[in-house]
C-alpha cells in the first residue's frame, strides 16, 4: 500500500472499492439504503461461500468426530431465558446530548484504552479495561458514566463530555408468531446460532453415533439489533456465524480450550493472513456462560478488531435447558461408566468479519514502472483457494477463430473452476479488470495458439507470463487454487 496514504484513507478505498467492483452494496440502495445492512455483489457472494466452504470442511472433514446441522432462526422463546439472553443480552449504551448520537459505552472506553497504548502507555490503557471490567461485573452503570468523564472522552462529532446516563439496551429482535394478531406470541430472531446446535445435542449424539468429544458445525444468519453499527460489515444487525460447539468431559475444558486456540489461529494463517496481523485477545471481563474466553484478533485499518472467539462454555448451556425444559441433557460415557452434563468448548468466527479481513488484507496498492511509465496498481492479492474467479479466458482479437478456441478453453474450465470469458477492450485493461476483483489467472488466446494448442498464463501478483499446452490448464490452476494448499497447512 502507498505509505503516504492514513489507514483511515486505506478503510475508505477498501469500501469504495468493495461496491464499485461487485463485492458489497449497501442494502436497498435505491430507498437510500437501511443502516448497517448490507447485500453482497455477484464476487462478494463467491468470495463468501469460499470461506464458508472452506471452514466447513475444514470441520466436517477435517475432523472425524465434527458434524454439521442447519438449525431454525426462529426457537421456542424459552430457548432464550435458558440461555441467559432475555435477562443480560443487554450493552451498555450512553448518548451525547450536544449531537444526539448514542454510543456503546464500553466501547467509548475501550478506544481510548487503545489509543494510550498507541502513545506508549500501555499500562495505563490495560489499567483503563480492567477497571471498567469490574465496574460492568458489578453493574455500576454510574461508575461506567463516572469513568468516560474523569478520562475526558469526548463525543467524536461534537467533541464534549456532555453525557446522559448509561443504560442497559437488549439487542434481541422480537416479532410475533400466529396468524391472529391478539393471540400471537411474542418470538425472537436468533442473536446467535449456538442455541440450535445446544437443543439439538442429543439428537445429534444418538443420529449420527458420536462418542464424547464430539462437535457440532453450524453455519447461520443472526440477527442483533445493534444501536452502534459502523466499521462498513464489521458490525452489523443480519450476520453470518460460522460456529462450533465441541463437547467433553467436564475438567478436560482447559486441554480442549488450549487445542482449538491454537488450531483456529493456524487456521487463519493457512489461508494467507500474516502472522502479524493477528493476535490473541483474553477476555477481562467474562461473558456469564463462560470460565475462559479470548479472542482472536485482526489489524483492520481501524485497528486490532475480534474475528473469532474461543469460549469455554462449561455446562452452563445445557444444565439450563435440562432446567427449564425438563428434559435429561445428560450423556452417558462407557469408558467412565458415567452420565454427565458435558462441557462444552465454542470457536466462534463471523463470516462477514472473515470476509472483510481477507478484503483489506488483500487490498494492495503498488507503484509501478519507472519515468513516464511509472503508474499506481491496484488489485486484490487473495489466497487463490479464496479468489471469486479463479481463471479469467481471453481472446486476443474478436476474429480469425480466436473467440472460439478461447470458448473452449472456457467449456473445458468451468465445470471444475469459476471462469470468465471477455474480449472486449484492450488486453491490459482486460487484466486490470480481473486484478481488480482479484483473479489469479489470466490465460491469453492467440494465433499461436491455433497452431500449437498453447496459451500465455499471467499471473496476477507478479504479471508475469508463462507459455503452456491448454492440456496443462486444469492441472496448473487446479494445483494452486485447491482447499488442499490450505489443508496440508492445518
Amino acid at each position: 500500500m502507498a505509505k503516504t496514504e492514513t489507514t483511515e484513507n486505506i478503510f475508505k478505498n477498501v469500501i469504495s472499492h468493495a461496491k464499485e467492483y461487485g463485492f458489497v452494496y449497501p442494502s436497498s440502495e435505491i430507498y437510500d439504503g437501511l443502516q448497517a445492512v448490507y447485500d453482497f455483489g455477484p464476487y462478494g457472494v463467491e468470495l463468501k461461500n469460499n470461506l464458508k466452504n472452506l471452514w466447513w470442511q475444514s470441520m466436517t472433514r477435517l475432523n472425524d468426530n465434527i458434524v454439521g446441522i442447519d438449525a431454525a432462526i426462529f426457537m421456542h422463546p424459552l430457548t432464550w431465558k435458558a440461555s441467559g439472553h432475555i435477562d443480560s443480552f443487554n450493552d451498555p449504551m450512553i448518548d451525547n446530548k450536544d449531537s444526539k448520537k448514542r454510543y456503546r459505552a464500553d466501547v467509548l472506553v475501550e478506544e481510548h484504552a487503545a489509543k494510550l497504548e498507541n502513545v506508549g502507555k500501555a499500562a495505563e490503557g490495560k489499567a483503563l479495561v480492567e477497571k471498567l471490567a469490574r465496574l460492568l461485573e458489578s453493574e455500576d452503570l454510574t461508575g461506567v458514566r463516572q469513568l468516560i468523564i474523569d478520562e475526558n472522552i469526548t463525543c467524536p462529532l461534537s467533541g464534549t463530555s456532555n453525557w446522559t446516563e448509561v443504560r442497559q439496551f437488549n439487542l434481541m429482535f422480537s416479532t410475533q408468531v400466529g396468524s391472529v394478531a391478539e393471540d400471537a406470541s411474542t418470538i425472537y430472531l436468533r442473536p446467535e446460532t449456538a442455541q440450535g446446535i445446544f437443543v439439538n445435542f442429543l439428537n445429534v449424539q444418538k443420529t449420527a453415533r458420536m462418542k464424547i468429544p464430539f462437535g457440532i458445525a453450524q453455519i447461520g444468519k443472526a440477527f442483533r439489533n445493534e444501536i452502534v453499527a459502523r466499521q462498513f460489515i464489521f458490525r452489523m444487525r443480519e450476520f453470518e456465524q460460522m460456529e462450533m460447539q465441541y463437547f467433553i468431559r467436564p475438567g478436560e475444558e482447559m486441554n480442549w480450550y488450549q487445542h482449538w486456540k491454537e488450531a483456529r489461529m493456524k487456521w487463519h494463517l493457512a489461508l494467507g493472513i500474516p502472522q502479524s496481523k493477528l493476535r490473541y485477545h483474553d477476555h477481562e471481563k467474562l461473558a456469564h456462560y463462560a470460565n475462559a474466553a479470548l479472542d482472536i484478533e485482526f489489524e483492520f485499518p481501524f485497528g486490532f478488531k475480534e474475528i473469532e472467539g474461543i469460549h469455554s462454555r462449561t455446562d452452563f448451556d445445557l444444565k439450563n435447558h435440562q432446567e427449564l425444559s425438563k428434559k435429561k441433557q445428560q450423556y452417558f460415557d462407557p469408558e467412565i461408566n458415567q452420565n454427565y452434563i458435558p462441557y462444552v468448548l465454542e470457536t466462534s468466527v463471523g463470516a462477514d468479519r472473515t470476509f472483510l479481513m481477507h478484503l483489506c488484507n488483500a487490498y494492495t496498492e503498488e507503484v509501478v514502472g519507472e519515468g513516464e511509465n511509472r503508474k499506481e496498481r491496484v488489485y486484490l492479492k487473495f489466497h487463490p483457494a479464496i479468489a471469486p474467479v479463479k481463471a479469467a479466458i481471453f481472446p486476443i482479437t474478436k476474429k480469425d477463430g480466436l473467440p472460439e478456441k478461447a470458448q473452449e478453453i472456457v467449456k473445458m474450465l468451468k465445470f471444475d473452476f469459476n471462469t470468465v470469458y471477455e474480449e472486449r477492450d484492450s488486453i491490459g485493461k482486460r487484466y486490470t479488470r480481473q486484478d481488480l476483483i482479484g483473479t489469479p489467472f489470466c490465460i491469453a488466446v492467440d494465433h499461436q495458439t491455433l497452431e500449437d494448442n498453447t496459451v500465455t498464463i499471467r499471473h496476477r501478483d507478479t504479471t508475469e507470463q508463462e507459455r503452456v499446452h491448454i492440456n496443462e490448464l486444469k492441472g496448473k490452476i487446479g494445483e494452486a487454487v485447491s482447499f488442499n494448499r490450505i489443508f496440508e497447512k492445518l
